[in-house]
């Protein structure tokens, strides 16, 4: 279980303040949970977050209770990329939760590596339900199944966990493999009105498509 420690904040503390401590302000809501704000630790957060993302559980721990969240948003700063706000949704304990999971590709494409195919990521997230507890940081996608050329995953072929169910249509595509493509050349056209008009007044066509008199170069 991802832990998080956190400060109940007061709305009048400075918000800049909050930052110069390495801390950011975040609050927690829920259903049947009042909006509360919270402070907590920047490295700290980046920490739990790249282990859990925005499908596993999180427990905040304070000194009045913990709650059990998952992340709902995260705001950042547009120059620096640092965290500056982030957002809990408390979820209700024994009820299962929609929601998007990433996927992670592995393995080779045998199509791709001996007969030249491309292979092409549709979907980087999937849906699926499940209570808290089942939910997955992420669902593994074999691309070692990409066998021949034009062979595809479907989200159905995905192999999900113990008390994961499938929310995603089953018929999406979520990788396939595609013959590679070749880039027309592009065929430059032959202004033949031109060099028939060049011939008749007695000059040639040079490198270039220019004219050049054919008396140029004779003796005055």
């Amino acid at each position: 279980m991802n832990t998080l420690h956190a400060e109940t904040r007061d709305r009048a503390t400075s918000l800049k303040s909050i930052r110069k401590a390495d801390k950011m302000p975040a609050v927690f809501y829920g259903k049947k949970e009042a909006s509360t704000p919270i402070s907590i630790s920047v490295p700290e957060f980046l920490k739990v977050w790249k282990e859990a993302g925005e499908s596993s559980v999180i427990t905040i721990e304070r000194s009045e209770g913990n709650v059990d969240v998952l992340i709902k948003d995260v705001t950042f700063d547009p120059v620096t990329g640092t965290p500056r706000h982030a957002d809990f949704y408390v979820f209700e304990k024994g009820h299962a939760l929609e929601i998007q999971v990433p996927l992670e590709y592995e393995g080779e494409s045998p199509a791709e590596k001996t007969l030249g195919g491309v292979v092409v990521k549709v979907l980087h997230e999937i849906e699926i339900k499940a209570e808290p507890q089942n939910l997955p940081h992420e669902i593994v996608v074999d691309l070692s199944a990409l066998i021949n050329l034009e062979d595809q995953i479907t989200a159905a072929d995905l192999k999900l966990p113990t008390g994961v169910e499938l929310v995603q249509n089953p018929e999406d595509v979520v990788a396939l493999v595609t013959l590679p493509t070749e880039e027309p050349v592009e065929e430059v056209p032959v202004d033949l009105e031109n060099i028939e008009l060049s011939v008749e007044k007695g000059k040639k066509p040079d490198a270039e498509g220019e004219s050049e008199d054919s008396g140029a170069g004779a003796k005055e």
